[in-house]
């Protein structure tokens, strides 16, 4: 290479890197700020809510509207009947639970039938939404409010629109059926419902990590951190995740995602739509985006709200390879929803969620990993051909890996502050380590893994990849009752 090439290369590379480092730099101080915005709303919330006693009257009124939860399974043989437990001893006055078996190939739907003590059953709905043929339906000879729908495979999004066909009431509740919510879970996720019916469209709830959690009879008994640091950083990733983004959103009316492990919709909005779209693989995300893009086009006062109080408990992956997966179906997700509703970006008549939210997602959750990523290659590249010197490798470090430990941190530290969920002295210690150790190595890592997603994305890929469960505990005997129908 000649000498001005060289040069004229040189100082491509040095404005491109830098250019790299300022954008990293301007979204870490973005979403410090969302961080903090998230820490006060916490605190205002915690310092203004009465849960024993509002959750007590709230149980014992009949003016709570009824929920549906709708709970997609498919091959969840591990956690399947744990889940069930927990969802049909949830507190709350009236509320019926629908688990959708997605055509699965293990033994899912006959442990339901012999653990619930199912029974066919002549149940009518209406298919008001379009969905794969149902073989089944199945109620319980027991007095609980169980129904089991055992349908062709179809897809996550394609079992809810199921689900939501057969609902009967006027709320429905998306669960994971790998999942576990705490008793008065549903009630704190109904309280917006009960206070503003009118305008509130959606409603979303914390979702934690239960790995390393002791758990009976659909119940987390005590809360601890998971063994594997893999999962470690995943919890400081939920923690960062819901305290930065989703409260702050939700404070502004501009929260674009519920997550799809623990969402409470209206059925009447939601069908209003068309229900949950079966061509993406996220399905959550493009529902409660098609959701503003409709109640902004009809000029509609309305809410979608996260309520910081309801917690649901997953299991999240602990070996890399599924871990790939998920991320990698994420990051899908995201950008398909992105491109579905890119003509939201920057209108003024879609307010704050096309001003910023939107905007906010496309530049930085949808082309983020792929900016950050170029920008360890040439840093990489550049110091080792000696391109530019170790000050603008130290710089773009700053940039990243120390903004990001003092996020993680932080957000660790603030949440703590504001829930108390991890008490201990150790689980904190161990949750600040995971926050700096997960810049170094951790989240590069994620980071190649959801650029990797939009090259896939072109590529046509479509599939969700398989998920393993490990199971929650030992089964425990199934309740007799709980709620009524």
């Amino acid at each position: 290479m000649n000498l001005p090439l060289r040069h004229w290369f040189l100082d491509v590379l040095v404005v491109y890197e830098y250019w790299v480092i300022f954008y990293l730099f301007v979204l870490s101080t973005i979403y410090f700020i969302l961080v903090l915005v998230g820490f006060f709303e916490m605190v205002r919330h915690r310092f203004t809510r009465r849960d024993a006693e509002e959750n007590s009257v709230l149980e014992a009124s009949a003016l709570v509207p009824p929920v549906s939860v709708l709970a997609p399974a498919y091959n969840e043989e591990a956690t399947i009947r744990e889940s069930v437990r927990a969802l049909l001893m949830l507190s709350y006055p009236q509320f019926e639970v629908i688990v959708i078996n997605d055509g699965s190939k293990d033994a899912t739907l006959r442990l339901l039938i012999e653990e619930f003590h199912l029974y066919r059953s002549a149940r009518y709905y209406e298919s008001t939404l379009p969905a794969k043929p149902v073989r089944a339906v199945y109620e319980s000879m027991d007095p609980i409010p169980l129904i089991v729908v055992d349908k062709r495979n179809g897809g996550k999004a394609d079992a809810l629109n199921v689900g939501i066909n057969v609902a009967r009431y006027p709320l429905v509740c998306a669960v994971d059926s790998d999942s576990l919510l705490e008793s008065d879970a549903l009630l704190r996720v109904a309280r917006p419902f009960l206070e503003d019916p009118k305008r509130v469209l959606a409603v979303g709830g914390i979702v934690r990590v239960a790995n390393g959690c002791a758990t009976a009879a659909g119940r987390v008994l005590s809360v601890d951190l998971p063994r594997s640091w893999i999962a470690r950083f995943q919890v400081v990733e939920y923690l960062r995740s819901f305290l930065g983004g989703r409260v702050a959103f939700s404070a502004f009316n501009c929260l674009l995602v519920v997550s799809g492990a623990f969402g409470l919709f209206s059925k009447s909005a939601v069908l209003a739509v068309g229900g949950y779209r079966t061509s993406t693989v996220g399905e959550d995300m493009e529902l409660i985006v098609r959701l503003h893009h409709w109640a902004r086009l009809r000029r509609k006062d309305y809410r979608i709200v996260f309520q910081p109080d309801p917690v649901c408990w997953t299991q999240v992956p602990e070996s890399l390879k599924i871990l790939k997966r998920q991320r990698n179906r994420w990051q899908r997700g995201t950008l398909e929803t992105l491109w579905l509703h890119r003509s939201m970006i920057l209108r003024p008549s879609f307010g704050i969620l096309g001003l910023f939210a939107f905007p906010y997602f496309a530049l930085f959750e949808g082309l983020g990993p792929a900016v950050e990523l170029t920008g360890y290659l040439l840093t990489i590249a550049g110091f080792c051909l000696r391109l530019f010197d170790w000050q603008v490798a130290l710089t773009f470090f700053l940039a990243t890996v120390l903004y990001g430990m003092i996020l993680s941190v932080g957000s660790v530290v603030l949440e703590e502050l504001s829930t108390s969920r991890y008490p201990h002295v150790r689980n904190l210690l161990l949750l600040v380590a995971a926050g700096i150790l997960e810049n170094l190595g951790f989240r590069q890592l994620l980071t190649l893994w959801r650029a990797q997603a939009f090259w896939d994305l072109l590529r046509g890929k479509k599939h969700w990849g398989v998920m393993e469960r490990q199971g929650f505990g030992q089964p425990v005997p199934a309740p007799k009752a709980a709620g009524r129908v």
